[in-house]
């Protein structure tokens, strides 16, 4: 795990925001608002590789750039990680913060779909995750139930609403078609996606 942006504390509980970040939005700024009420430490982090799908757009410099631009009023990190599975982002996350610090994935309702019935090649990998951390899920497209045997270790996320439905594709999509994009992401950083992306 290379850091971009490091503060001096020493966490209790570090959410892991976990993303491309391609470009930031408003929506990653209210998950990981949302979710630094529950937490010490938010931690932006921005896998070099993903298991089940590929970027294009902004270089991973870019992405942490903007990032650090938006400057999302909370205690938080920023760094890359060479690993792209949560188990494994966990388990250097531990190595950083040492093997006490309590960790909670910050996401939304797909992405929890998608953790707990990923097709892993063994069983009992979910059982053996969340023993490592929790998860933190917000709506998105829906609301989330996790299984009974799961939801003392997943937790509803409250957030405003409006945001939902913001995505990083969208603003993508929607520069691509010469719509209105501008709100969907953070003021701070608007001059920059347009540079990059336009």
């Amino acid at each position: 795990m290379e850091f971009y942006r490091q503060i001096s504390l020493r966490p209790h509980k570090v959410g892991i925001l976990a993303g491309s970040f391609n470009p930031p939005t408003i929506a990653h700024l209210e998950l990981a608002l949302a979710a630094s009420r529950c937490v010490d430490l938010i931690l932006f982090a921005v896998p070099r590789v993903f298991p089940h799908k590929g970027y294009s757009g902004a270089t991973l410099e870019q992405r942490i750039e903007m990032l650090d631009g938006a400057g999302p009023a909370i205690q938080h990190e920023i760094a890359s990680t060479g690993q792209g599975l949560f188990l494994d982002i966990a388990r250097e996350c531990h190595e950083h913060y040492g093997g006490q610090v309590k960790l909670s994935f910050v996401c939304g309702r797909d992405a929890a779909e998608r953790i707990l019935h990923w097709d892993y090649g063994r069983p009992g990998v979910v059982e053996q995750m969340l023993g490592e951390f929790e998860l933190l899920v917000a709506p998105r497209g829906g609301h989330f139930s996790p299984p009974v045997e799961y939801r003392h270790r997943i937790h509803a996320l409250p957030v405003r609403s409006g945001y939902e439905e913001v995505s990083s594709t969208e603003v993508r999509e929607r520069i691509a078609r010469g719509e209105p994009w501008e709100h969907l992401v953070p003021e701070r950083i608007r001059a920059r996606v347009k540079e990059i992306y336009s």
